[in-house]
């Protein structure tokens, strides 16, 4: 769903890039609470998550290399906000996100520059805000269990995509460079964009059950999930009452072999199978082409990027050149995302330092 340039005229093109601004800004602050800058409660400290928030943006890279077919001459490929939101939680989801979307335009032509708003607006924020609260909202109801918040990923992640077609229809109401009926162009988008939904809900799914299932203390939607132990008599003895039990640090357990193998399986992803993908026209693009609404599709500022089109400039073999390019998304993806939650955790971390210090 990666919005070109032209398709949104330039006054709300920069609204949008005004509010995903703010967003991310907001998302800046937030994230500070999220990644933490001391050991919170599930052993882990600042230093560790920020890593972890750069694999989870260099997963997502990987894997919306991955498009899969949903209907005839139509693909779809993940947007990641729900992934992101549930594994790292949404504040730090938004910032993953919106490193992805920048790599992406900056490296690889693909979304436009002057419509990077548009598309942080309604990939980064739009599926985090949507995703995040119904998954709250389902972990409120359903039982406190591993299961139920796998469950809950797959609806919240269902639902996020369509949410951002829905948004993407509003914008182009607001700021579409073509004359093209708003009601076809909501259909057409919700239509596909619900199909795709479930590919979404699917990957969620798999991604955080199997995360649950090896570390269940590094996924941020599950923290709080298992009820306090409870200290209870014997029945042989009535007239005491049940307790919690005495809180007990929790060891803190290595993240390094937990990254180094989602590294892995990110780079497997991009540098391999990004070859067997689908080449057929993603969503918006297959709307945008069925409608007319790429006729105003300006060419990219970065089109002459050496790694445009997930290609790489001067190899001249398909499958090596795509692996390649995909290789070096993943480790640009990854730096830069490691490197902006570590400076997010470095700040806390000193203004923590500094109002210890001037209570001392």
């Amino acid at each position: 769903m990666h919005v070109p340039d032209g398709f949104i005229d330039a006054p709300v093109s920069l609204a949008t890039g005004a509010v995903a601004a703010a967003a991310v800004a907001v998302s800046l602050r937030g994230a500070r609470r999220e990644l933490g800058g001391t050991a919170p409660a599930d052993g882990l400290g600042g230093e560790r998550t920020a890593p972890l928030a750069g694999l989870v943006a260099a997963f997502v890279f990987a894997v919306q290399m991955l498009n899969f077919p949903v209907a005839a001459g139509t693909s779809g490929h993940l947007l990641g906000g729900a992934l992101a939101a549930i594994l790292v939680g949404p504040f730090t989801g938004v910032l993953c996100i919106s490193v992805v979307l920048l790599m992406q335009a900056v490296l690889f032509a693909d979304g436009g520059l002057t419509a990077l708003g548009v598309n942080i607006t309604d990939m980064a924020v739009v599926t985090t805000l949507v995703a995040y609260g119904l998954f709250r909202l389902l972990l409120g109801v359903l039982p406190r269990r591993r299961s139920s918040v796998t469950a809950a990923s797959f609806v919240a992640a269902l639902v996020s995509v369509p949410a951002a077609a829905c948004a993407f229809t509003l914008l182009y109401a607001l700021g579409g460079t073509t004359d093209v009926p708003i009601g076809k162009v909501f259909a057409a988008m919700t239509g596909v964009h619900v199909l795709i939904g479930i590919g979404e809900a699917a990957i969620t799914a798999l991604t955080v059950g199997a995360v649950l299932a090896v570390r269940p203390d590094l996924v941020y939607g599950a923290r709080g999930l298992t009820a306090p132990l409870q200290l209870r008599t014997s029945p042989l003895r009535p007239g005491t009452d049940t307790a919690p039990a005495p809180a007990t640090p929790k060891p803190v357990r290595s993240t390094r072999r937990f990254a180094l193998a989602g590294l892995l399986t990110a780079l497997a992803l991009a540098g391999v199978g990004s070859y067997y993908a689908s080449a057929s026209p993603d969503g918006l693009e297959k709307v945008a082409h069925d409608k007319g609404i790429d006729s105003k599709t300006e060419e990219h500022a970065a089109k002459d990027s050496p790694l445009a089109d997930y290609q790489v400039a001067d190899i001249t073999d398909g499958r090596i050149s795509g692996g390649l390019a995909g290789v070096i998304g993943v480790g640009a993806t990854l730096l830069v995302g490691t490197g902006v939650t570590w400076v997010v955790v470095r700040r806390r971390r000193d203004r923590a330092a500094a109002a210890a210090t001037e209570t001392a």
